[in-house]
């Protein structure tokens, strides 16, 4: 009999059922298509040794005047910059205490300090960093005592508890795979209070990692509400810690989305990197507004712009649909004068800016139910608004992507396309995806580029997790999609850097691309990659089919493993809906697993059914593999 090739629609095709996809693909994870054939996904490894704590939501490469590359990485609880390697903790600071307000109290025998500071406002998570503080007098030494450490407790609006341990950093604490420093337990003789010149300086309040609907007692972070206080549930929830940043000239601006904007000057800072400060302490500008849904820079003018602001005569009062610019080339000057080009414009649909993403020609303003364009116009308006789509949805803030003048995005059950119109993206996994997918967790979907494959990538919550675990990929060139698991928080493509960067949960940020396997172990774990295809059959199905032999097409190009291989199944049904088991005393076959290397030349088996499937799958170190045609024996057979 002559061979059969197979040769399958590039693509994942999740929409039809597998019987009903013959010659397609039906399922697989950590894989990509390219050039119309299917290949594994390439590896990952540790962009840094060091790691940062809670949740990262946002990173922003920039490149400073002498050549300094770094990195903005925002997460719930702090936000970094990220220089050679190392993670400087640039957070801002909420308040700074007068000398002696701070106290505190140890307990013979335990490692927890009660802190009294009158209306501290600390809530559990947040950091404060002590200084000038003297010995309690036995074990809780003044070393002990001034550094930094995480509020553990908050028993009164004017106490709260810290643990006391040896002189470390709080990374080293509770992020994993660091040395956890040795606790320090008081003794007999600490019976002091720290002294009369000790300095609290409060860090930004910690934001949330996860999305909490209602404003009671359980919504938010622990104690933020009082005790059997009612819960409310809000159509939007409690908003997730969510930064928005962008570079202007070698300095940084950055916000937490409907609170403060903040500035960091390289100029003025060296190591170690001076922290960030409002930008209304920098300004004279007494219009400078102090809250915002996002923050950003326009490329080709130089004027910083808020969305979702306070208006010049009330700065702090949050306006969901109003834009704000300053100055062109001064983040400084804010109010509108004759004499610069300060200004604002307010959207005149929805009821919220969920987000806006730069593109080379306009700025795209998304709000909850259109979208709109913003483009530089020059003077004496500078910006002009113009209405692109009604009744369009958005999933998130961060769940739009920009490639050229070209604007990714996942909606509410579809995704969308916009290159001078809006158009909704067919999509062949779209059912899989929506019918698995933790909607109290969208805020948290993360649209992201891989421009060396030609890939969107979104991140989200499957239905069972609070957090980002799957992935969706859409290859913009050959249009097709596919799907998997995997932990990743945030991602920014290659640029500044050599390799695509992600945020792990796990406390770490990862190149990928980098390699074939995984790195978030040492050594590097195997990278499990498998393509399964639907099934296929002879005629219409009402004929039996018999494999006899099969004629592997893979090539391992890439490859580290000296003798790398992939396992080829070959599995068939008598009905659809059957499963691949064997359930007779028969010689023949339900399924047959070859082990498949550079060399090898065919392999027999023996199956028989109406239709037949085909599985490619590897869990090997070092191993890069890419499908090509292969072939099989496939014969008529009688229904006996």
């Amino acid at each position: 009999m002559p061979l059969t090739k197979l040769n399958f629609k590039p693509g994942v095709n999740r929409e039809i059922t597998s019987y009903s996809n013959e010659g397609g693909w039906f399922d697989g994870d950590k894989i990509r298509f390219r050039f119309g054939t299917v290949e594994k996904l390439g590896g990952w490894a540790k962009y840094a040794a060091s790691s940062f704590l809670g949740i990262c939501r946002g990173i922003l490469p920039f490149v400073a005047l002498d050549k300094t590359q770094y990195l903005g990485v925002g997460t719930n609880l702090k936000y970094y910059l990220v220089e050679g390697g190392l993670f400087e903790d640039i957070t801002p600071l909420r308040s700074t205490t007068a000398a002696g307000d701070v106290t505190f109290a140890a307990t013979n025998g335990s490692s927890t300090i009660t802190v009294t500071d009158a209306n501290h406002a600390a809530n559990i998570n947040d950091f404060v960093t002590f200084s000038g503080a003297v010995s309690l007098g036995g074990n809780i030494t003044a070393a002990v005592l001034n550094q930094e450490y995480q509020v553990i407790s908050v028993p009164t609006p004017n106490t709260y508890t810290i643990q006391a341990r040896t002189v470390s950093t709080i990374a080293s604490i509770t992020v994993n795979g660091q040395i956890v420093p040795t606790l320090v337990v008081a003794n007999g003789s600490d019976t002091g209070n720290g002294g009369s010149s000790t300095v609290g300086a409060y860090q930004l309040t910690t934001g949330l990692d996860t999305t909490v609907l209602g404003t009671g007692w359980g919504a938010g972070t622990w104690s933020r509400g009082g005790w059997g206080s009612a819960a409310t549930s809000p159509t939007t929830g409690e908003v997730l810690r969510l930064w928005s940043h962008d570079s202007f000239g070698e300095d940084l601006i950055f916000n937490v989305r409907d609170s403060n904007i903040y500035y960091w000057d390289k100029s003025t800072s060296s190591a170690p990197l001076a922290r960030a400060v409002t930008l209304d302490s920098l300004s004279g500008d007494a219009t400078c507004p102090t809250v915002a849904k996002q923050v950003m820079v326009s490329d080709i003018d130089r004027h910083v712009i808020v969305f979702g602001t306070g208006t010049e005569a009330a700065p702090g009062t949050l306006d969901p649909l109003l834009i704000r610019f300053s100055d062109q080339a001064n983040p400084l000057i804010w109010q509108s004068l004759a004499t610069n080009t300060a200004g604002d414009l307010r959207l005149g649909s929805g009821t919220e800016i969920v987000t806006a993403v730069k593109t080379r020609q306009q700025i795209l303003i998304f709000t909850d139910v259109s979208l709109q364009a913003m483009q530089f116009v020059g003077p004496p308006f500078t910006f002009g608004l113009q209405t692109i789509a009604e009744n369009t949805t958005i999933m998130g803030p961060m769940s739009a992507a920009a490639v050229d003048d070209s604007v990714f995005w996942m909606g509410k059950q579809d995704f969308y396309v916009y290159t001078g119109q809006v158009q909704k993206l067919p999509c062949s996994v779209r059912s899989y995806v929506f019918n698995d997918f933790n909607e109290g967790q969208s805020q948290k979907v993360v649209a992201s580029v891989n421009s060396t494959f030609s890939e969107i990538w979104w991140f989200y919550p499957s239905a069972s997790s609070e957090e980002l675990d799957k992935y969706v990929v859409f290859n913009y060139l050959e249009q097709v999609w596919f799907y998997g698991s995997l932990p990743r928080t945030f991602w920014i493509d290659r640029g500044t850097e050599e390799y695509p960067i992600a945020a792990s949960t796990d406390g770490y940020l990862y190149n990928h691309d980098f390699g074939l396997d995984d790195g978030s172990t040492n050594p590097a774990s195997p990278i499990s990659s498998f393509i399964e295809s639907s099934s296929a059959g002879i005629g219409d199905g009402d004929q039996f089919l018999f494999i006899r032999r099969m004629i592997p097409d893979i090539t391992f190009d890439g490859s580290s493993e000296p003798n790398p291989s992939v396992d080829f199944t070959l599995a068939v049904k008598r009905f659809p809906g059957s499963s691949n088991s064997k359930t007779t005393d028969s010689p023949i076959q339900q399924s047959a697993t070859v082990p498949v290397e550079q060399f090898t030349e065919q392999a027999f088996v023996r199956l028989r059914g109406r239709s037949f499937s085909l599985k490619i799958s590897s869990d090997e170190t070092g191993t890069a593999w890419r499908l090509g045609t292969p072939r099989v024996d496939v014969r008529q057979d009688g229904k006996r």
